[in-house]
């Protein structure tokens, strides 16, 4: 596969209080926060719209699992079943089934050292 990576599609992490932390981020840094966190709208090489999300979540989410870490990136890519198949015959560890929703599909993977990364295949005309 030429691309498996072709940006990064969020930042995501463990927060004591994410209400509070979408406050601060919104009065501080001047994030356009919401129930989700900040998402940043940005145009490719070609021109598509494009979005990066930022968000906390609580400290004692599930979603991270099974890394035990405080964070979690997810990646935009191109064709996930795709790259899915070619990192598992990789020896790459795949964490749960590839996800669909209407804004996109998702895939879940581990590093050597335990983080758990989101690979998200957008569908960006859904924010149009």
């Amino acid at each position: 596969m030429k691309n498996r990576v072709t940006g990064i599609g969020g930042v995501f992490f463990k927060s004591k209080d994410p209400d509070k932390t979408k406050e601060w981020y919104k009065n501080h840094l001047g994030l356009n926060t919401d129930n989700y966190g900040c998402t940043f709208w940005w145009k490719d090489e070609k021109g598509n719209k494009c979005s990066t999300q930022w968000s906390p979540f609580k400290a004692d989410t599930e979603y991270f699992s099974p890394s035990e870490k405080d964070f979690m990136f997810n990646y935009r890519v191109e064709n996930l079943e795709e790259l899915l198949k070619v990192l598992k015959a990789e020896g790459v560890t795949i964490v749960g089934e590839m996800q669909e929703f209407e804004y996109g599909k998702f895939g879940w993977i581990l590093d050597p050292e335990g983080n758990k990364i989101e690979h998200w295949e957008p569908v960006d005309k859904a924010f149009l």
